[in-house]
């Protein structure tokens, strides 16, 4: 018998234990895959039913919506029975500021109607519905406009077609409503949604699986979504049979090997321990030309070059560390801190041969927070794995806390310690901090425009990049240590530059006197909104500013109480704006505020806040000889919004300037609307393009968009604004 056939015989005696665990692999995965494909399915399940009730709530909204913005009250009914003609709706209900009804159209559904915006029904669900405000022009609130479509048989048959799944819909107490399941697993899958956890999938005797959906704000119905499973039946019996026919099998393999393959690999197993613990002069007898012959040959052989190439590996590391000066220097020009830390970590690992390691940087808090890691699964200290920032370790506690607080390194085995420190878990470690250059100096805050600079010292403290259980469970050497300064050094290079990139892209986009963004800035956020409204049918509100009779302020008090005022009207108008708005001095007395997803309406009170803060509160200022007085000042600002006065980025600030100028000829102290463009458009009743149901009766996700862009339109594209001009 040949070696080759001795060694297939080798192998049938020791795959007694891989067949075992084969078998309760296969077991197991084919159970996991079949759950992990119920599961998929029901969350595709879910989400088509969420996007299929939100599409109906918006189609029912839409048509409410059309019918609130007819003003005459017959001609508002006509437009309600038109919605339920074209099948829009199925009914749809006006009701006056009491709550009365004052017309419902003929054949509306049964009672009681669900609205969209409910977070749970009170009670069983006989029709889903969408209510708006009806307001006349003047904005004084006149009831409501109602549109409701059916929940019956035949809307969760069309929601099981969706979705490819069965579909149950619930009342309140926990029972069937509405279902499309079959009558023998009703019982089973009721049973399984009772003891559901939320949305966590929940499996059935049957083998089904199930997952409740709902209710939940924009996705109010109470539904409950299964599918059978699909693991093949007699999986088991056929995994034991294979085990007990292989452990025959390895049992006469057993028998007739035992006298024929003991001294050959008794002395190459001598070998590979030799060369295991390092001795790789270990050379195996060649005793014969057979296959056991050829073996130890190529063992032989094999350390041979192992040796070189641990002598050439040595010699590499060498000329790594040579080459981490010019690495640094790459790195250096690059400002993504996050892709640089991940290089510098991701070199560390492999220049040291570690499993793992983090890079965390001082939050200014006293408290270390992981900005990259890599290898740490089953490390992890917290149970969000998938954000780094969820390592957080105080400084002074822990390995990496000790060497943030003391900047000197550390290595070693890892010793648990008594109270939790929020560090990974691991057998061996090195760590070093890293710092500021010294010489830096202190930084602001960019995300902050006129925010003072932070404290800095000499060296300051930035970091550690900490390393865990090298390859081959042997610690970490000084080499090693050495190195990870090397990298540690160019961390603090890679983050000072970034540092110092940030604040002065902060100082070339901010107005140093007001701390508000520039003119610069505002020529690039006004094509960025402008684009993003655009693009999702949003509305862009813009408020041009000018302080009125400014100069007279700077002939009668000077330039010094004239920077004051601009500096405490700008405070003003971030005090009155949310974050999400941008406010930008444009030069001189005058401003700029961007209003995103905000129509004229809301323009118009933030203007008549804004007014009503400068107009009502004297600026306190130094006047001559430096006795404090209160300089009165008011404001004019003129509004326009994107699409409906303009059609891109320039024409809406010009139409907000115009109607500033308009502001400022009515009077002065208080704001104008800017007009609408010529010609004016013909007024309709706004539809829904999509007004006609598809095949299967659901609405689908965007259908609403066309009559979204109707009544809110998207601009043909954003242009840069220009100069306003002085006034």
């Amino acid at each position: 018998m040949t070696l080759r056939g001795r060694l297939t015989a080798a192998f049938l005696t020791v795959v007694l234990g891989p067949v075992l665990l084969g078998a309760v692999f296969v077991g197991s995965t084919l159970s996991a895959v079949d759950r992990g494909r119920a599961v998929e399915r029901l969350g595709v399940a879910a989400a088509g039913v969420r996007t299929s009730v939100d599409a109906l709530c918006q189609q029912l909204r839409a048509a409410a919506d059309a019918v609130a913005l007819v003003a005459d009250p017959a001609a508002r009914s006509r437009a309600a029975d038109q919605m339920v003609g074209r099948g829009v709706a199925a009914g749809v209900q006006i009701a006056d500021a009491a709550g009365r009804t004052s017309y419902a159209t003929l054949g509306g559904p049964a009672g009681p109607w669900q609205d969209c915006a409910a977070d749970a029904p009170a009670g069983p669900v006989r029709a889903l519905a969408a209510r708006v405000r009806l307001r006349d022009p003047a904005g004084a609130d006149l009831g409501t406009v109602a549109a409701a479509l059916p929940v019956d048989p035949a809307f969760v048959a069309r929601l099981a077609a969706v979705t490819g799944v069965g579909v149950t819909l619930l009342d309140d107490p926990g029972r069937i409503t509405h279902t499309t399941e079959k009558r023998e697993v009703r019982a089973a899958v009721l049973a399984a949604a009772r003891e559901a956890d939320g949305e966590r999938v929940t499996g059935t005797a049957d083998g089904r699986y199930v997952r409740r959906v709902g209710p939940s704000p924009g996705q109010p119905l109470p539904l409950v979504l299964s599918v059978p499973g699909e693991r093949p039946p007699g999986l088991y019996a056929a995994l034991v049979g294979a085990v007990v026919l292989a452990a025959l099998l390895a049992v006469l393999a057993a028998w007739r090997l035992a006298r024929v393959t003991t001294r050959p690999l008794v002395e190459l197993a001598g070998a590979v321990d030799r060369v295991a613990h390092g001795d790789l002069t270990a050379r195996v007898p060649v005793r014969s030309r057979d296959e056991i012959g050829r073996l130890a040959g190529a063992f032989n052989r094999m350390t041979r070059e192992t040796g070189s190439y641990v002598a050439a590996l040595t010699s590499s590391r060498d000329q790594l560390r040579g080459h981490l000066t010019v690495l640094g220097d790459t790195l250096a020009s690059t400002h993504d801190l996050q892709r640089i830390l991940r290089v510098i970590l991701h070199s560390a690992i492999a220049a040291t041969g570690a499993r793992a390691g983090a890079v965390l940087l001082l939050d200014g808090e006293d408290v270390l927070v992981g900005q990259c890691v890599e290898g740490l699964d089953g490390r992890w200290p917290t149970e969000d794995r998938a954000d780094p920032a969820t390592l957080r370790v105080p400084v002074g506690a822990g390995v990496v806390g000790t060497v943030a607080a003391t900047g000197e390194p550390l290595r070693g085995r890892w010793e648990p310690a008594d109270a939790p420190t929020g560090e990974p878990s691991c057998e061996t470690y090195v760590a070093v901090p890293f710092a500021a250059p010294r010489g830096a100096e202190p930084r602001g805050d960019p995300d902050r425009p006129g925010h003072p600079p932070a404290e800095a010292s000499d060296s300051a403290a930035l970091g550690v990049l900490a390393l865990y259980d090298r390859l081959g469970a042997d610690e970490f050497d000084d080499d090693d240590l050495v190195t990870l300064r090397t990298f540690a050094g160019h961390a603090a290079v890679a983050v000072e530059n970034v540092r110092v990139h940030e604040e002065a892209q902060r100082l070339s986009l901010t107005d140093p006197l007001t701390g508000l963004w520039n003119y610069r800035y505002l020529r690039e956020s006004i094509r960025r909104e402008v684009e993003r409204a655009n693009r999702f049918g949003r509305m862009l509100s813009v408020l041009a500013l000018d302080l009125d009779r400014f100069k007279d302020v700077n002939d009668t008090w000077g330039h010094a109480a004239g920077d004051a005022v601009l500096v405490e009207f700008a405070r003003r108008v971030r005090g009155e704006i949310r974050e999400v708005d941008l406010a930008f001095r444009q030069g001189g007395e005058e401003f700029v505020v961007l209003l995103p997803e905000t129509d004229a309406r809301g323009a118009t009170i933030v203007a008549e806040r804004l007014g009503a803060v400068v107009r009502d509160h004297p600026v306190p200022v130094d006047g001559h000889a430096g006795e404090p007085i209160r300089v009165r000042v008011t404001v004019s600002i003129g509004i326009a919004v994107y699409p409906d006065h303009a059609a891109g980025g320039q024409q809406v600030l010009d139409a907000a300037d115009d109607a500033l100028y308009a502001a400022k000829a009515a009077g002065r102290d208080g704001y104008r609307l800017a007009q609408a463009p010529d010609p004016v458009p013909t007024q309709e009743i706004p539809v829904v393009v999509t007004t006609v149901s598809p095949p299967d009766g659901l609405p689908r996700a965007g259908a609403g968009d066309a009559a979204t862009v109707a009544q809110g339109g998207a601009s043909s594209g954003p242009h840069p604004p220009r100069q306003s001009r002085g006034r």
